[in-house]
């Protein structure tokens, strides 16, 4: 996993949630499927006037099929009834109706002959809808080197660090076996100081804390030279959210739950954040990397056409459609689009949730710590 999708600013920072709301993070009911397909009379997305953006498309959906070509992604399949050959075929066909269709109105009735729709089991199990929340790539100030204003480093994978083929974290090498890999506190009190680890140094503990939920950042130099950092691995420690430790505490309000609001109390309390921050005991290890950053697919994500999700329920690399909202200034939008699942949400386990991913810089960092939006999403295969 590449770009930490638990990365949702809104959600993994924790923004409360009216009582009344559903159980999004319900886990399914064992023997669920994630994906429930939808009879010949049942409503689906229209999406022919997407063929009209292949442009855009393009190049997220060869980085699926650049993923599907991998021979390590056979092992991933079959995911919720897909197999591997019909989610290849499925985004092979798809490419070539982009090409070969010679107007919206041909790809969709393409599309409607060739393919089949399913829904989200969502966080009911049957169907009931999906919590949209949104990560970023935050754009950080920083130093290659300590300095008494920049104190707060982000560390590289450590070498004792084990994982799994799969990328699941296995615990710390030692002498003796393995051993669960120490937790936020111990590695913030300097466990890995002094082995060479630094990758870079920031200014600000919440920001490093930023950099961690949401698994990739671009931390701008004191001479303007920028330095790019995606995901390289995790602790494999429980999450805890930031922003429910404040409300819990009684220091935000839980109306006014937000990153903006998280930012304006550590402002105020320069002295006590780092104690709440402490209370999350996962950690985000890093590397440096060139350009964008990367998902889980090791394929660069693509604003507003990459999706994370719980890759233990949804076929990885799949041609999706997300409905729901994204805020604006003033007010939401509708978010009606066709897109790719080529990330992971590291607190993603459930049918009930998903992260759009929108970019880098403030203004997706604002949208993405405002976004926490109901909605349905549905994936598109071929017929079997």
């Amino acid at each position: 996993m590449k770009l930490l999708a638990c990365a949702t600013l809104l959600a993994a920072l924790g923004c409360a949630a009216p009582r009344t709301e559903p159980e999004w993070g319900r886990p399914l009911p064992y023997g669920t499927a994630a994906l429930l397909p939808l009879g010949p009379g049942e409503e689906h997305p229209s999406i022919g006037h997407f063929w009209l953006e292949r442009t855009s498309l393009r190049p997220p959906l060869e980085r699926s099929l650049h993923w599907m070509h991998k021979p390590s992604s056979v092992d991933r399949f079959p995911m919720a009834g897909i197999s591997y050959e019909r989610a290849l075929r499925s985004l092979e066909r798809f490419s070539q109706l982009l090409d070969e269709a010679q107007g919206p109105d041909e790809f969709e009735r393409a599309i409607e002959s060739e393919f089949r729709w399913y829904k989200s089991a969502g966080w009911d199990g049957q169907g009931g809808g999906v919590l949209f929340t949104a990560y970023c790539t935050p754009i950080l100030e920083g130093s290659l080197t300590a300095d008494d204003t920049y104190r707060y480093p982000l560390y590289a994978l450590p070498p004792d660090l084990v994982k799994a083929s799969d990328g699941t974290i296995l615990g710390r090498r030692t002498d003796d076996g393995l051993e669960p890999y120490p937790a936020r506190r111990v590695i913030d009190a300097g466990f890995l100081r002094g082995k060479g680890l630094e990758l870079c140094y920031l200014r600000d503990p919440l920001d490093a804390f930023i950099a961690h939920v949401n698994g990739s950042a671009v931390v701008r130099l004191p001479d303007g030279r920028e330095a790019h950092f995606g995901y390289a691995g995790k602790n494999g420690r429980v999450y805890t959210s930031l922003g429910q430790e404040l409300v819990r505490a009684g220091e935000i309000a839980p109306e006014e739950l937000s990153l903006t609001a998280i930012r304006a109390w550590a402002a105020r309390n320069p002295g006590r954040i780092e104690d709440y921050l402490a209370r999350n005991d996962a950690y985000v290890f890093f590397q440096p990397i060139e350009g964008n950053p990367h998902g889980s697919l090791d394929e660069e994500v693509t604003p507003g056409r990459s999706l994370a999700t719980d890759k233990s329920l949804f076929p990885p690399a799949a041609i999706c459609y997300v409905d729901t909202t994204l805020p604006l200034e003033r007010g939401r939008v509708p978010f009606r689009q066709l897109m790719f699942d080529q990330d992971t949400g590291g607190a993603i386990r459930t049918a009930g949730r998903a992260d759009i991913y929108l970019g880098m810089g403030s203004e997706a960092e604002r949208r993405a710590g405002a976004t926490r939006s109901q909605g349905q999403l549905y994936y598109l295969f071929l017929a079997p």
